[in-house]
């Protein structure tokens, strides 16, 4: 089996951390938050055995990625040429693209903005939403009711990080349990993406048993990154989503025409807050070659469901056109 190489290559953002393994065909990987490329780890085996070239990236502001200081820095489009970036320094000129939360997001305007290099797009638990209808800040303001959702309450800088940081491995903790099927809340208690008046988000995260999915050994390795980057690189991801929405402007409302896959799960509020998003797939994905909903999974899919997530994107990719 090919080992794992961890590599820095040079990119608009100063570098990025990848992690590759196998030949072939390249696939990249891109993570969530608040996640690493360490969220790959069950894909980048198998991937590379069924022949592909697979590189697992720390997206800016993560993990050994650079992390600039500007607000800013952090908006969609950056990130968009950090992906194509990372692909040339790989010495290739196109690659698959696959994203898990908001890697899914980054993976699609990738596909979208840089056709020519990124020639399909695979989505885990957020679906393509085009770009348009109101500013996002308006339509997050309006989606807690009389609590705040957890989009707002993540863009004032230092506010969450106050929350966080102070005890970043058991906030970790909560939140993957909190969005995993075997350990999220009941239905009928308070949504723990909602956060009262007054309130964080920490206080509606069950506090039992670690998910299924996530040994201790695991959540040390995504605690020991954020303690050494500090929270405010990631969640300035969030804090750009309105100038994201004003530089894709030219994008707005377009189809991704290449080849791709959706997998959700059936328990992730991605999924079902979003259905109408996955409904629409036969105008916003023309090219979507197939979509599934695991049940009783969610929303930490290829980590929660790693076979079968592995089985869905190596038929996908095996179906795509060679070159």
């Amino acid at each position: 089996m090919d080992t794992q190489i961890h590599r820095m290559v040079s990119s608009p953002a100063g570098r990025i951390h990848l992690v590759e393994q196998g030949a072939g065909p390249l696939v990249l990987l891109v993570h969530g938050f608040p996640e690493s490329w360490y969220s790959w780890r069950h894909q980048l085996p198998v991937l590379a055995a069924a022949g592909y070239r697979a590189v697992a990236l720390d997206v800016r502001g993560y993990g050994r990625s650079s992390k600039p200081e500007a607000v800013a820095a952090y908006r969609m489009l950056e990130l968009v040429e950090d992906n194509v970036a990372v692909v040339h320094a790989l010495g290739e000129e196109t690659a698959t693209i696959i994203g898990h939360d908001w890697g899914a997001p980054i993976a699609a305007n990738s596909a979208l903005v840089r056709p020519e290099v990124f020639t399909a797009v695979g989505l885990l638990s957020v679906p393509y939403t085009p770009r348009g209808g109101r500013r996002p800040s308006e339509s997050f303001a309006q989606m807690g009711g009389a609590e705040e959702f957890y989009v707002s309450y993540f863009q004032e800088p230092g506010r969450a990080e106050s929350e966080i940081e102070p005890d970043v491995r058991g906030w970790l903790a909560g939140i993957y349990a909190a969005l995993s099927a075997d350990t999220m809340p009941a239905p009928d208690l308070p949504h723990p993406l909602l956060v009262a008046d007054g309130g964080t988000l920490r206080d509606r995260f069950p506090s039992g048993p670690l998910p299924s999915w996530l040994t201790p050994d695991d959540l040390d390795v995504y605690a020991a990154e954020f303690e050494r980057t500090g929270m405010s690189p990631a969640l300035n991801r969030y804090r750009n989503m309105d100038r994201d929405w004003e530089d894709l402007a030219p994008w707005d409302a377009a189809p991704i025409t290449q080849p791709s896959l959706f997998i959700g799960g059936a328990r992730d509020a991605s999924t079902t807050w979003l259905a109408g998003a996955v409904d629409a797939f036969p105008t916003t994905l023309p090219g979507l070659v197939s979509s599934h909903i695991l049940e009783e999974c969610g929303h930490w899919i290829q980590q929660e469901r790693p076979r079968e997530v592995n089985r869905l994107l190596t038929d996908w990719l095996a179906s795509l056109p060679t070159a």
